[in-house]
């Protein structure tokens, strides 16, 4: 199975970092996590994004916030697909970050998931890798039911409380 690499413009990105290294735990999907920034290490990050799908990565998450262009430095130097996660800053809530993260030019797709969106670029990055690996699909199918059981649970109780 494929690892997937997961790259932060900053430490205090950890948090959010975080929920996406539990999921990718709890399904048993390897990671590598680096600090690295568009901006003031751009030649680490640009030489992970070169070197990562010989290195045995087959998804990359990039976390930022503020002018957000690590995902879009990642996906210029990659043929993998990158998944970003705009980070809230005390500037504008987020919202510069998810406009630099999702308005890609043409040609350099970033798929983008909520601002803080840690536990669902994991899971993104699951199912990506699940396309080709038949035991992860059936955890992700598992995972589901299991949600959709406890949704069901709540809307049994729902009377209750209203």
């Amino acid at each position: 199975m494929s690892k997937v690499g997961i790259l932060m413009g900053s430490d205090s990105d950890v948090h959010i970092i975080k929920k996406a290294t539990d999921t990718l735990r709890e399904f048993g999907v390897e990671f590598e996590a680096h600090v690295y920034s568009a901006h003031r290490t751009p030649e680490e990050a640009i030489s992970f994004a070169k070197s990562a799908k010989g290195n045995g990565f087959g998804v990359i998450i990039a976390a930022a916030g503020m002018a957000a262009h690590l995902a879009g430095v990642v996906a210029a130097n990659t043929v993998l697909p990158v998944i970003g996660i705009p980070c809230k800053s005390t500037n504008l809530d987020g919202l510069d970050a998810l406009l630099a993260t999702v308005q890609m030019p043409p040609g350099m797709p970033v798929a983008t998931v909520a601002v803080d969106g840690g536990k669902n670029a994991a899971l993104l990055a699951i199912q990506i890798l699940a396309v080709s690996d038949e035991e992860l699909s059936n955890k992700l199918a598992a995972d589901r039911e299991a949600n959709r059981q406890a949704i069901l649970i709540k809307d049994s109780k729902i009377l209750e409380k209203l």
